[in-house]
C-alpha cells in the first residue's frame, strides 16, 4: 500500500451526495474510512492501537494520550478543548475527504438503510478500540431518560477483547462491575461524601472479574464498571456520556466534574440524586455474570469452506437489540460471500485481502496522519446483496470485526447461547 497522509487531503462539505454515489458504484457499496484517533486526558495509553509511539500525544500533552480509535463514528467525542471534528470518522475519496456524518446526512437510507434513517435520522451507534495501561475509574453511562435531562442520549455498550490486540494484558486485566449483593445506597453515598479524602473506597463495594481474551460483556446503562487493561473492541450507542464514581485511580485524582458532567447543574451536589442515577437492581444482581458475559457463537459450521463467521456481541438491553457484532475469519487463500441484514462498519485486525473491490490490509504501525486500508463502511444494500471477502495471503488468516445498528439481527443469539456451542 502506498502511504498517503490525511494532511494531504482537502476536506469538503459540498457535492458529497454525488461523491458518495460514485464511490458506492465503484466499490460495490463500500466506503473507505480514515483512522479516527481520540485522546483522553485522564488516562494512560496502553500502546496496542498500532499507533506510532511518537504520535501518542499528537493532540498535545495537555490533551492527554491517544488511547482510543473510533470506527464508523458520527458521534463527537465529549472531550474538553476538543478539535471541532474529534470523534468523527472521515470518508476518503481520492484526494478529498468528508465526514461520515455528512455523508449520512446527505444520503440517509442509501447508506444506513431506510428503517434506521427514518427512525433515528442518523447512524446511532459506533465502536472503538479502547486501550489503556491500567484500569479506569468505576463509572456508569446514563440511561436515555437520564441523559435527556442534559440534552444528550444514553449509552449502553459492549466489550470484546480481540486476541490480535492483546499480546500483553498490561497492568490490570480485571474489571470491577456493579456492587456486591447486599450493598446499600447509604454505603455508596458515604463514598461520595469521602470524595476529597483520597480513595473514596467505592471499589470495596464491588466485585472484579478476570478478563478473558476472546470473550466479552454486554453492559446496560447506569451500571458501574471500571474497565481493566485489555484492549477492547466496544460496539455502543452513539453517545459519550458518563459519570465517574471513583475519586482516585492508581494515584491519579478523578475530578468531581467527571462525576457530574452529564447531570443537571442543580444536581451537582445532590448526593441522593447522584446515587439514584444507578440502576440499583442491575448493580447488585447476584447473577451478574450470567446476565452480561459473552463468548463467541459461530453463525454456522463453515470450517470446511475455509472461513468461520462468529457472533461476538449479542443480546438485548432492557428488551431492545441496540447493537450486535461479528468476527469473520478466513483461512489463507479462502474466499466467501457474506450476506448481512443491515449496514455495518468494519475494521481489519489481521492479515490482508479484498472486500468486494476494496483492498484490506492490517497495518503493523500507523502514523497519526497516515491513511490505512483496514477500515470500511458497508451500506445496507451491499450487505444484503452479499459482500465477497478474499484472503490473498498464503500464510495467515484474514480477520475482520464488524458491528451493526439497532434491531438489525433478529437471528442473533440470546445471552448465554455460548454454553450450547458445539464447535
Amino acid at each position: 500500500m502506498s502511504i498517503q497522509s490525511v494532511k494531504d487531503l482537502q476536506t469538503i462539505t459540498s457535492n458529497v451526495r454525488s461523491r458518495v454515489e460514485g464511490l458506492l458504484a465503484d466499490n460495490g457499496g463500500l466506503l473507505r474510512l480514515a483512522p479516527c484517533w481520540v485522546p483522553r486526558s485522564f488516562l494512560q495509553p496502553g500502546k496496542r492501537l498500532k499507533l506510532h509511539p511518537d504520535d501518542l500525544y499528537a493532540f498535545g500533552l495537555n490533551r492527554g494520550g491517544i488511547d482510543e480509535r473510533w470506527f464508523g463514528s458520527t458521534t463527537p467525542a465529549a472531550n474538553d478543548n476538543r478539535t471541532p471534528d474529534e470523534g468523527l470518522s472521515y470518508v476518503v475519496d481520492g484526494g478529498v475527504r468528508f465526514t461520515l456524518q455528512t455523508a449520512v446526512a446527505e444520503c440517509g437510507g442509501a447508506i444506513i438503510g431506510d428503517r434506521i434513517w427514518s427512525k433515528y435520522n442518523r447512524w446511532p451507534v459506533y465502536s472503538k478500540f479502547f486501550d489503556n495501561m491500567g484500569p479506569i475509574p468505576h463509572h456508569m453511562h446514563q440511561s436515555q431518560a437520564q441523559a435527556a435531562l442534559v440534552g444528550q442520549e444514553g449509552k449502553p455498550e459492549s466489550y470484546y477483547f480481540p486476541p490480535q490486540h492483546n499480546n500483553v494484558g498490561n497492568n490490570f486485566p480485571y474489571t470491577f462491575m456493579g456492587f456486591e449483593p447486599g450493598t446499600t445506597k447509604a454505603q455508596v453515598r458515604r463514598c461520595l461524601e469521602n470524595w476529597n479524602k483520597g480513595d473514596n473506597g467505592i471499589l470495596d463495594l464491588s466485585r472484579a472479574y478476570r478478563l478473558k481474551v476472546g470473550s466479552g460483556w454486554l453492559i446496560g446503562p447506569s451500571i458501574l464498571h471500571a474497565p481493566g487493561s485489555l484492549c477492547t473492541y466496544e460496539p455502543q450507542w452513539g453517545s459519550d456520556v458518563f459519570g465517574m464514581y471513583q475519586s482516585l485511580v492508581e494515584g491519579r485524582e478523578v475530578p468531581w466534574a467527571l462525576l457530574v458532567k452529564d447531570m443537571p447543574k442543580d444536581k451537582h451536589q445532590d448526593l441522593d440524586f447522584i446515587v439514584d442515577q444507578l440502576d440499583w437492581e442491575a448493580n447488585v444482581d447476584p447473577n451478574y455474570k450470567d446476565n452480561h458475559y459473552l463468548e463467541p457463537v459461530p453463525v454456522a459450521d463453515t470450517r470446511s469452506e475455509g472461513y468461520v463467521d462468529r457472533w461476538i456481541v449479542y443480546g438485548k438491553v432492557h428488551g431492545e437489540q441496540l447493537f450486535t457484532a461479528k468476527e469473520l475469519t478466513l483461512d489463507p487463500g479462502a474466499k466467501c460471500t457474506i450476506r448481512d441484514n443491515g449496514a455495518y462498519s468494519l475494521i481489519t485486525v489481521q492479515g490482508k485481502g479484498k472486500m468486494n473491490k476494496l483492498n484490506l490490509d492490517c497495518p503493523k504501525l500507523i502514523r497519526f496522519h497516515e491513511l490505512t486500508e483496514d477500515e470500511v463502511f458497508c451500506t445496507e444494500t451491499a450487505a444484503k446483496a452479499g459482500v465477497t471477502f478474499e484472503n490473498t495471503s498464503t500464510v495467515e488468516p484474514l480477520v475482520v470485526l464488524r458491528y451493526f445498528g439497532p434491531e438489525v439481527n433478529p437471528d442473533a443469539p440470546t445471552l448465554g447461547a455460548y454454553r450450547n456451542n458445539t464447535f
